[in-house]
């Protein structure tokens, strides 16, 4: 599908460059709407892909052997694991679940990681039963089940670098207050590894993620870079030869007016820091990044039917409309998580031309404030019955949703590169919602 319409005035005002995200038509947006119901989630698979090459490449170009691995935290849903993995990339999972996702999607255990901060013992024994390609220790904890447990799975130490990322605090992570990973500060790190080593742990690298939503990549570089010095010292004073160096993700993507750097340019800067670091130390390990975000997110977009649209005072004798829709915090907690921003377009329902934009708030169905979008261009004629479509929201949407208020969770569409359409998570039922519970006889 293309950009048929994007001419059209009843644009947002922020959305009339060109830019990288998925802008589906407006016929598109129609046909969906009707079709599949609202809310919706609507994925592309062409553009999922191209950003996977994309991303491929640029990161080849600067490191021959560098490696993706797609973080399944941003969307699990099995369609989009299995195009990641065709596409070429790893599979990281932060759970069991997440790792049994990625193997119902067809994707083999040793293509895959475990993350997490809190591993039990079962899900450790369940990825090494299964084959997983490596774990990503988090903490002593787990470094001593891992002994208990034995086997030859691959163990990658997770560090904290100490960077604290130029983004929002309640995405960062690699700063040195964080429940991640061993500190490289205090020296938890270096026990972490002499731990190994003297235990017999088949430790081949080490990890870190300072954080999300990264406009350039010097957090990256930085972290990169103390990890770099890291590895040499611990081959130095210890023997241990550092054969995997995972830098995380975080690259950030366009949701209003964000500008990333050139993706070229960031994996080139973030090569050279890192590789820089490491000359002259004798180890030459394998660089991986594990993007989730920056592959997934501007690949999808919600919609949504327009219910009630309200004029509200405000300060100064004037009004504002609210435009309420028929999802908000149960489909996408982001907005009132951390204050996240969005872009949205509106689509009449009949096909009527719209009019001109005016500042409205668009809000959501649930007993919170729940303001998807606090600010936003809608057109003066909207009317109850028409559709909004907030972009950008491929990462984290999907993943996060809940059953707040008892809203069951929407359906995810694929939209297939010949222009099929594909439901590839079923819209939640209320029956699905309330299955797993029971009442009691006592109180019947």
């Amino acid at each position: 599908m293309g950009q048929k319409g994007l001419e059209c005035h009843n644009l947002p005002m922020s959305r009339q460059g060109v830019d990288s995200r998925w802008i589906p038509d407006f016929e598109l947006v129609r046909e969906l709407g009707g079709q599949f119901g609202t809310p919706l989630y609507v994925i592309d698979e062409g553009r999922f892909r191209q950003r996977i090459r994309e991303y491929r490449a640029a990161f080849s170009a600067a490191d021959a052997n560098g490696e993706i691995t797609f973080a399944s935290k941003a969307n699990s849903v099995l369609a989009v694991l299995k195009i990641a993995f065709l596409e070429g990339c790893l599979i990281d999972a932060a759970s069991e679940g997440e790792l049994r996702a990625a193997m119902a999607a067809g994707v083999p255990a040793n293509r895959c990681h475990l993350h997490g901060n809190n591993k039990s013992r079962a899900e450790i024994e369940f990825a090494i039963s299964v084959g997983i390609g490596q774990i990503v220790v988090d903490n002593f904890d787990e470094l001593s089940l891992l002994h208990e447990i034995g086997g030859e799975v691959e163990a990658i130490l997770r560090l904290a670098p100490g960077v604290l990322p130029i983004t929002n605090q309640k995405i960062s992570t690699g700063q040195q207050d964080t429940k991640f990973g061993f500190s490289i500060q205090d020296g938890a790190a270096e026990k972490a590894v002499v731990y190994c080593l003297e235990h017999g742990i088949n430790l081949v690298g080490i990890h870190c993620h300072v954080g999300s939503q990264l406009l350039d990549p010097e957090a990256q570089i930085a972290a990169g870079t103390i990890m770099a010095g890291f590895a040499r010292l611990m081959f130095e004073k210890h023997g241990f030869e550092c054969k995997i160096l995972n830098v995380g993700g975080g690259r950030a993507v366009r949701y209003v007016h964000e500008e990333p750097v050139d993706l070229g340019d960031y994996c080139s800067r973030l090569v050279k820091g890192v590789r820089g670091a490491l000359e002259g130390s004798g180890l030459d390990p394998k660089l991986v990044q594990e993007p989730g975000r920056a592959l997934i997110a501007e690949a999808g977009v919600t919609i949504y039917r327009v219910g009630a649209i309200k004029e509200i005072s405000v300060e100064g004798g004037k009004t504002k409309p609210y435009v309420v829709v028929d999802g908000g915090l149960a489909d996408n907690p982001r907005p009132a998580m951390y204050d996240a921003v969005y872009d949205a377009m509106a689509v009449s329902a009949d096909g009527r031309e719209l009019g001109d934009l005016s500042s409205a708030r668009l809000s959501g169905r649930h007993c919170e404030t729940d303001l998807l979008i606090d600010d936003v261009g809608m057109p003066n004629d909207l009317k109850s019955g028409d559709f909004v479509v907030v972009l950008t929201t491929g990462a984290y949407s999907s993943s996060m949703a809940s059953n707040y208020n008892r809203y069951p969770r929407p359906a995810t569409v694929l939209v297939r590169q010949d222009g099929r359409f594909d439901v590839v998570q079923q819209a939640e039922k209320f029956e699905d919602m309330l299955a797993r519970e029971r009442v009691p006889e006592d109180l019947k």
